[in-house]
């Protein structure tokens, strides 16, 4: 028995006697602890030795002349040692050896962080113009593994080309934008932000505000939206351009200001003190820098004061619109003489009508046929039987018409007519 409880003390005691380590992480320039630990150990002495197997320390004995390596603690079951400002060459598998028989290690692997350096932004050596491709490169230095880099337009995300190459141990990488800029990229702020494990929730990150030139842009903004006769007036030039054009210049009519007493001009404004209807007329902003020149022109029509529906209508116009009352005028006595055309013309046809049938029923009173009472129907009596002759001659002639003439020929009216133009 005492044999047997031997034996398993001395298996357990020779499972105990083994090294314990952890893997360490650790950012460059900082300082790496390194701890092997054994559960058991009868004596035996613990070594540390690094990736090129030199020793670093052998129990509590310093064994590389290193002033970076530091004893931390030394006892029979635990041997810590430190090493300070870190650096990339650093890395690698560290062992830990206890020195029984037969020896038995523990591996333990220092990764080092490569700190990314500030970025850098390059390709703004001058303002760009409107309409330019600009190229703008993010560089960082010096991270491992590779840092991440992110482009920011303002608060917007924006993508970029990134380039990752390696230097020695760490990487290089960068990041690049293509713009073709306008003016709306004037003032732009173009943030390069640097993301890596070893700077954290701090990133770095650099940022350029792009500057555009571009051309002006004019825009005559009025004070009072209906002018009226000896009010103030003001139009406000608002120019837009990089460079900022100055100053700007007023005009009227295509010619100078003609009241430069009433028409004062303060910076880019024109005031007029006092409206009155001579101010009618084009005004014009005109503004100018290297890269071009814009404008801009009102049309001012004074209004009389107190002029009805001027003051209230803020959708009015500059220019007075057509005469509504006028037209309507017109209009009025358009209708008005054609309905007296149409009655004076009806009263005539109706007039005449009733002319016509009073003479037909007069000749038809004591006449012995059709045709003799057409023909006493036009009132002359003394020479009926002439014209009835003549017309008995005319009538004959008809026989030797078509048939569709005889048709018309025979229509009551059209036979009245046909007296008439033979008698």
């Amino acid at each position: 028995m005492l044999s047997e409880a031997a034996t398993k003390n001395k298996v357990k005691g020779s499972q105990a006697q083994f090294p314990i380590t952890q893997n360490v992480t650790v950012v460059e320039g900082s300082t790496a602890n390194m701890t092997c630990r054994v559960d058991y150990n009868d004596n035996t002495s613990l070594q540390w030795s690094n990736p090129a197997q030199q020793t670093l320390f052998f129990g509590d004995k310093k064994a590389l002349r290193d002033n970076r390596i530091e004893l931390v603690r030394a006892s029979w079951k635990e041997l810590t040692i430190s090493i300070s400002d870190v650096t990339l060459s650093d890395e690698g598998q560290y062992t830990c050896s206890l020195f029984t028989m037969p020896v038995k290690t523990s591996k333990a692997f220092l990764t080092v962080l490569g700190v990314p350096a500030k970025p850098e932004i390059t390709g703004l050596s001058r303002p760009a113009q409107e309409g330019e491709d600009v190229t703008l490169t993010c560089t960082t230095s010096g991270s491992k593994p590779a840092a991440d880099i992110r482009w920011f337009r303002n608060d917007k995300e924006v993508q970029g080309q990134k380039e990752v190459n390696a230097t020695g141990r760490s990487f290089t990488v960068r990041s690049t934008i293509h713009l073709k800029v306008d003016r709306t990229d004037d003032g732009a702020a173009y943030t390069c932000v640097v993301e890596h494990i070893a700077l954290g929730s701090l990133p770095h990150q650099v940022t350029e505000v792009l500057e555009v030139h571009y051309p002006p842009q004019v825009e005559i903004v009025r004070s009072v939206i209906v002018p009226q006769e000896g009010q103030y007036f003001k139009l406000e030039c608002v120019s837009k351009g990089n460079p900022l054009p100055e100053p700007v210049l007023w005009t009227k009519d295509g010619g100078e200001l003609p009241d430069v007493e009433r028409m004062i001009v303060e910076g880019r404004d024109l005031i007029i003190t006092t409206l009155n209807k001579t101010d009618n007329g084009t005004y014009r902003c005109e503004a100018s820098n290297h890269l071009g020149t814009n404008r801009d022109e009102f049309t001012l029509y004074v209004y009389a004061k107190d002029f009805p529906g001027t003051t209230t209508d803020p959708n009015a116009l500059t220019q007075p619109g057509p005469d509504h009352a006028l037209i309507g005028g017109v209009v009025a006595v358009v209708v008005f003489i054609t309905l007296c055309f149409i009655i004076v013309l009806g009263r005539y046809l109706a007039r005449h009508k009733g002319t016509y049938l009073t003479n037909e029923a007069k000749g038809a009173e004591d006449a012995p046929d059709a045709d003799t009472a057409i023909i006493n129907a036009e009132g002359n009596h003394a020479h009926a039987e002439e014209k009835k002759e003549y017309y008995q001659g005319a009538a004959r002639n008809v026989v030797h018409l078509k048939s569709e003439n005889l048709g018309f020929a025979n229509n009551y009216a059209l036979r009245q007519e046909y007296v008439r133009c033979i008698m």
